[in-house]
């Protein structure tokens, strides 16, 4: 039983693997950009940018993934997503991605605003652009200050990876749920508590390392 169990539940933990390495591939980068925008001087891009990133923020990821998943057809009539479990998945992908991208905007805005500005003067004087100086000076001791913050988001979408059953996408969750009604065993369910902290427990080992690896930005 034992060994089925574990089967399964590494079955599920794929789909939870999928879900987690595909947001955090499309929502860094997209954050990023995201946060370009909402420290735009002009307020005709930035007060939009910070306006979405509000709603993002103040409201459940589970709320987002219900109006993403369902919102197309109920308000257009249009089935987006597809169906089946690519399409839920789909659904589900871009809802994560979206709220993390938002998240990680702040972490991204909040370290590039935290560099002192006579550097950036330093590197005017030096005759740097604006590209050298972000490249050259500013993006090294960014990556310093926002890895902490960003772990810690990171760690949070391993769980929060959980949520995407509310739409009924197949994940370790859901597998551990299907013993219960099944064979009647619960502890299949806490079974699934071991993934989550070994991938965490390797997650944090990774981010540690990293730290290290940037400490000479004293």
């Amino acid at each position: 039983m034992f060994t089925n169990v574990t089967i399964s539940l590494l079955e599920g933990f794929f789909g939870t693997l999928k879900l987690f390495s595909l947001t955090l591939l499309f929502s860094l980068p997209l954050g990023l950009i995201i946060s370009f925008g909402s420290m735009n001087k002009s307020s005709i891009v930035r007060l939009p940018i910070r306006f979405i990133i509000w709603i993002i923020r103040g409201t459940p990821l589970m709320l987002q993934l219900l109006i993403i998943f369902y919102g197309p057809g109920v308000f257009l009539g249009v089935n987006l997503w597809g169906s089946g479990d690519s399409g839920r998945f789909t659904a589900a992908l871009v809802a994560f991605v979206i709220n993390y991208a938002c998240y990680f905007s702040e972490i991204f805005r909040g370290g590039i605003q935290s560099i002192p500005k006579g550097q950036y003067e330093a590197a005017a004087v030096l005759g740097l652009t604006k590209r050298q100086t972000f490249f050259k000076i500013v993006l090294f001791q960014v990556i310093k200050k926002i890895v902490p913050p960003i772990s810690n988001e990171v760690i949070t979408l391993v769980k929060d990876t959980s949520l995407a059953r509310v739409i009924a996408f197949y994940e370790i969750i859901w597998e551990g749920e299907r013993f219960i009604k099944s064979a009647g065993i619960i502890w299949p369910l806490f079974y699934t508590g071991v993934f989550y902290l070994v991938f965490s427990g390797l997650l944090t080992l990774l981010f540690g390392y990293i730290e290290k690896r940037l400490s000479y930005f004293k």
